[in-house]
């Protein structure tokens, strides 16, 4: 294990964030649009309204006030559904309590000076976000404080809250962020995952030779990922999606049995889509169309000329505080917002030359470094990476999330590089038709 991790905290990667305004449960889909256009991952955590406004509340009462993290593929669902298509500015004004899945596990508040490890262990089992107190107090400590104390770590501020972190023993000498002045003790920064790879793509050196090992070496690679076949109905995905899922590979069946990844539908690649367009491609079209586009020219059931009520302007980005615009015009899938490559053929014609641009999926091979697989998902924003065989661009064996890697650099390189995953062995959770 890295001493980056051990002799950073928390508090090191707060430093420029800014104070978090919480979004509200009752604010309206429409308002959730704008704020996941600049937020990280493409989601945002939703919290119920404080009870009693001006008083300090303790880290039990402001965790069971936040209700769960809310994601673009969400709302592309909720937008998607027959009584949202039917009138589509109720659906917009509609309250995001309806449309976010419940789960406060998914962020947990942390001292400043929490160590680095001990976050990433979190993140690593499935926390997405990290609130932390910002501190006057905190401002110019070291970020070697964590291990001043003879290895008496520093507790989180509600250690009674996770397991995880529930051998840290107390030290009732140490610094901490409850000397904060009382007007502090209610403003927070939250760290996202995102975050945290950032911090660490920044300390590849003190790593090494751990970035350049190969994910498959690592144990990088999760072969348990979901999927759907092309031809079945996109509207599939928002069905029978497993808990948690924000991504899913849109795949073809190869003679030989593995598959052949053409797209996904996910979070990420709907982040700043033309939403109203996008629901009504997920509710019409076959995974394959929404992943690959369909022309202008190509002749669909009832295709519409609704007024679509664009939520990012001429490109796609509604998060600059613009008014929403609403003009009529044909459904297109560039007007979705992943489709911006020269006219292809339609679906059905050769694959190879159907997806290029935004819609292809990001892919990457089991051979490619840690430290390059980092760097894809930072550079296009991605929370995960699709993994491809050596010899194949497209034959999918597995995926890299954020997890994945979080995993991989908190422990030692195998010392034996294994073999990669043959295709057609992972473990696919296919959505049946």
């Amino acid at each position: 294990m890295a001493s980056v991790f051990l002799y950073h905290v928390v508090g090191d990667l707060t430093v420029g964030k800014p104070e978090l305004v919480e979004f509200l449960e009752t604010e309206t889909v429409e308002s959730a649009i704008r704020v996941i256009g600049e937020a990280a991952e493409g989601s945002i955590p939703i919290w119920k309204r404080r009870s009693h406004v001006g008083v300090i509340e303790n880290s039990e009462v402001r965790q069971q006030r936040f209700v769960g993290i809310l994601n673009s593929l969400d709302i592309v669902a909720f937008l998607a559904r027959d009584e949202s298509l039917v009138d589509q500015e109720k659906a917009m004004k509609t309250p995001v309590s309806e449309v976010v899945v419940p789960n406060n596990s998914l962020l947990r508040e942390v001292d400043p000076a929490t160590r680095l490890i001990d976050a990433l262990e979190m993140m690593k089992n499935g926390l997405k976000r990290l609130l932390v107190p910002k501190s006057v107090v905190w401002k110019g400590m070291s970020k070697r404080f964590s291990i001043l104390y003879n290895g008496k770590w520093l507790k989180n501020l509600d250690a009674s809250s996770s397991s995880s972190s529930s051998n840290l023993g107390p030290n009732a000498n140490r610094p901490s962020s409850s000397s904060t002045p009382t007007s502090s003790r209610n403003k927070f920064c939250c760290l996202s995952r995102e975050d945290v790879i950032r911090f660490v793509i920044g300390c590849l050196g003190a790593l090494a030779p751990l970035p350049l090992s190969s994910i498959s070496s690592l144990g990088a690679i999760n072969p348990n990922f979901s999927s759907i076949e092309a031809s079945f109905p996109a509207i599939q995905v928002t069905q029978k999606l497993p808990q948690d899922t924000t991504a899913v590979a849109v795949v073809e069946s190869t003679p030989d049995g593995p598959y052949k990844i053409i797209g996904e539908i996910s979070a990420c690649k709907l982040w700043k889509c033309d939403y109203l367009a996008a629901a009504w491609a997920l509710a019409n079209l076959s995974a394959g169309q929404f992943v690959m586009g369909v022309e202008d020219n190509v002749t669909l059931r009832s295709l519409p000329h609704f007024s679509v009520n664009s939520t990012a302007g001429e490109n796609n980005n509604m998060a600059n505080g613009g008014g929403v615009s609403s003009r009529p015009r044909k459904f297109s899938s560039r007007s979705i917002g992943f489709f911006n490559n020269p006219a292809s053929p339609s679906f059905g014609a050769s694959r190879s030359s159907m997806y290029r641009g935004r819609s292809a999926p990001l892919t990457c091979k089991v051979s490619s470094s840690l430290a390059a697989v980092m760097a894809q998902m930072l550079s296009h924003r991605a929370t995960h990476v699709w993994v491809t065989e050596p010899e194949s661009e497209d034959i999918l064996v597995g995926m890299v999330s954020y997890a994945d890697i979080l995993a991989a650099v908190i422990k030692q390189p195998a010392p034996v590089i294994p073999s990669p995953t043959p295709a057609g062995e992972g473990y696919a959770t296919e959505i049946q038709n």
